[in-house]
């Protein structure tokens, strides 16, 4: 009996936690450190815009559906137009955690909340041939691939009783997937940010970040705007809408958006070269406060005073959520990047795949959703003896994870890639990957002979691969 487990309960985990059960992996477990899935999905809320309904759509066809269907089921508006941003979902943050973490439990995924994940138990077999000599290509510099991978027998874990922690207990698996994200520790927000601003990752409550892979000594890489700057702040915060004058509050719920110009001696544009969505650091994001309607008001910068914000009009009394030191900055992002292929396994382990942040430079939910998937259901793959899947270019979802794999080797770590804007978004443009027609969508999909290729069960392939005497 296959037994899978996945380490983080992000947009990514949860979609490769789903991918697995629809597999036909006979035991998920899918381990979340805090009391919530999603992780910055519970403060996120964009959907949709621009190339990411291209991508969503492909996923649908692709057999992928369900975090889609979640996110219409809990959106407060649709088809919203922003500065730079067309077509876009916003989902009401505050009510999708519970939609997406019945849907899991509806797979029969086992999941462990308030449940850490400190450690590995390694061992060492022999890299295969095609694998052997040759080099990764990290932050420029050329690391020989060693003549023997490593191999993940178990992960050790504590679980959250109260105010401690119980542990270690230990679970062994045939194949494991990192979908972590790369926001902190504490540490690492002071390091390379302005400390810890409490935001809803909540560190000082469940513990900082902990990479499977680099607890397999893999070397990861740290992205950031340029060599001198390391790591990026997350792009936006969240107001407290209740504490927005009438006018402003009223404007979210009619159209979802409100836009408040910036008095001159306000305007920053040089921190906007410190957000991790570069798809909304143009010059509109620098003069204008600009709110979506996710529940909260979602304020697109990572961090605006607090004196400086109660000193415009309609913000007299406004109050922070998220983070709740928003007046100061942000969680630092993209410390831990793993070297991987594109089938989104990680570099030196044999059973070990990545999804979300830990596979690049992928800035948002559907590319966690795109990436989280292809990594669950390459998993359920290697542990039933089958081939690996790597998605087409003739895709969307395929190219970029492609292409940023290709960016990350030629010295591309320091820029963003998202369906939504920046870098990759003009490449979907320029190639003609930015479609928006469901229809021709779905044809493609079809032409490729993948749909519903993430809704197959694997088992009965195995079984016939195994009477094939293959």
């Amino acid at each position: 009996m296959a037994r899978v487990v996945v380490v983080g309960g992000g947009w990514s985990g949860v979609s490769a936690a789903i991918a697995l059960a629809k597999a036909g992996v006979e035991e998920v477990h899918l381990f979340e450190k805090t009391d919530q899935l999603l992780g910055t999905g519970l403060v996120g809320g964009i959907m949709r815009n621009n190339g990411r309904w291209t991508a969503a759509e492909e996923m649908i066809a692709l057999g992928m559906g369900e975090p889609f269907e979640a996110v219409d089921a809990c959106a407060r508006h649709k088809d919203v137009n922003f500065p730079g941003h067309e077509h876009a979902t916003l989902y009401d943050v505050t009510r999708i955690e519970p939609y997406v973490r019945r849907i899991v439990e509806q797979y029969g995924v086992q999941v462990h909340m308030m449940s850490r994940v400190t450690d590995v138990i390694l061992e060492e077999v022999p890299a295969p041939p095609s694998e052997r000599g040759g080099f990764w290509t990290l932050l420029g510099q050329r690391v020989p691939k060693p003549a023997k991978n490593k191999r993940i027998r178990a992960v050790q874990y504590y679980e959250k009783h109260g105010a401690d922690f119980r542990g270690p207990y230990t679970l062994e698996a045939d194949v494991f997937v990192e979908t972590t994200g790369t926001v902190g520790p504490q540490s690492e927000c002071a390091r390379y940010g302005n400390g810890c601003v409490m935001c809803v990752i909540r560190c000082p409550t469940f513990g900082g970040r902990v990479s499977i892979a680099g607890l397999c000594g893999v070397p990861e890489m740290i992205g950031g705007a340029n060599p001198e700057s390391l790591g990026s702040f997350s792009g936006s915060c969240k107001l407290i809408k209740e504490s927005l004058a009438p006018w402003i509050v009223e404007e979210l719920d009619r159209t979802g958006v409100c836009i408040v110009p910036l008095p001159d001696e306000m305007i920053d544009r040089e921190k906007l070269k410190k957000k991790a969505c570069q798809q909304y650091a143009g010059k509109e994001f620098a003069e204008n406060i600009v709110l979506l309607d996710t529940g909260h008001a979602k304020l697109m910068t990572s961090y605006f005073p607090l004196e400086k914000l109660r000193r415009i009009p309609g913000f007299e009394n406004a109050r922070y959520d998220d983070p709740y030191s928003g007046g100061i900055g942000n969680s630092v992002r993209y410390l831990a990047i793993s070297p991987r292929d594109n089938y989104l396994r990680v570099g030196g382990v044999e059973n070990l795949f990545c999804g979300g942040e830990k596979a690049g430079p992928l800035v948002g939910h559907t590319e966690a959703i795109v990436t989280g998937t292809l990594a669950g259901h390459n998993a359920a793959r290697y542990a039933l003896g089958l081939p690996l899947l790597e998605l087409p270019r003739q895709l969307a979802v395929g190219d970029a994870i492609a292409f940023v794999n290709e960016q990350i080797r030629e010295g591309g770590l320091f820029k963003k890639y998202t369906f939504s804007g920046a870098t990759y978004f003009d490449r979907m443009v320029a190639t003609g990957l930015y479609i928006m027609d469901r229809d021709m969508i779905r044809a493609k999909v079809e032409s490729l002979g993948l749909t519903g290729v993430f809704a197959r069960r694997l088992v009965p392939a195995r079984e016939s691969l195994l009477l094939a005497g293959d």
